[in-house]
């Protein structure tokens, strides 16, 4: 009979919902491993490896917002791939405003710290005058600069002889258009 109480006792604690609750001296049983505990995290100046990952969960499960609020907080600690996505969100308007020249300034920054994709991005931009002033020459330097870096696609940019419906669908022309 103990042994069943005991059992029916344990089986209800492990089945009852763990709620955070506010206290005086901080949070008891915060949540962890959640988005909203990274999005939370991210709000309050920290950043770190798994957080910058739930940020490209967050992009996928299109909560842009949130994503958007991660990846600030990681770019603007130093990881690359964070300022990359951020050109993301700014060049297709997710979880704000449509920002060419802000899709460019994460390339590029995520170029000048040495990020291949940063490098690659940086220099299709420029050879398009995508949000920043067009230079071919400098562009297809920094395409070369990835594909010395091992990027696969900017190889294959070099091999099109840097023709750029080589590595972008025709569809999207109209983005990259003169604004002026």
């Amino acid at each position: 009979m103990k042994r069943i109480l005991v059992s029916a006792f344990l089986a209800a604690c492990v089945a009852a919902p763990v709620v955070a609750a506010e206290t005086e001296g901080g949070e008891l049983n915060p949540e962890e491993m959640t988005w909203r505990s990274f999005r939370k995290q991210a709000e309050n100046g920290q950043s770190g490896m798994v957080m910058c990952a739930m940020g490209y969960a967050m992009a996928k499960a299109g909560d842009f917002e949130t994503a958007r609020i991660i990846f600030e907080r990681c770019a603007a600690d130093g990881y690359t791939g964070a300022m990359t996505w951020m050109s993301y969100l700014e060049q297709n308007g997710a979880g704000g405003e449509f920002n060419p020249d802000a899709a460019a300034e994460w390339d590029r920054r995520a170029a000048e710290a040495g990020d291949p994709i940063g490098m690659f991005n940086h220099g299709v931009n420029m050879m398009r005058g995508f949000g920043t002033a067009q230079d071919e020459t400098a562009g297809r330097a920094m395409v070369d600069q990835a594909a010395q870096a091992g990027l696969d696609i900017a190889k294959r940019l070099q091999g099109a002889d840097y023709d750029l419906d080589e590595v972008t669908p025709d569809a999207d022309n109209w983005r990259y258009a003169p604004m002026f």
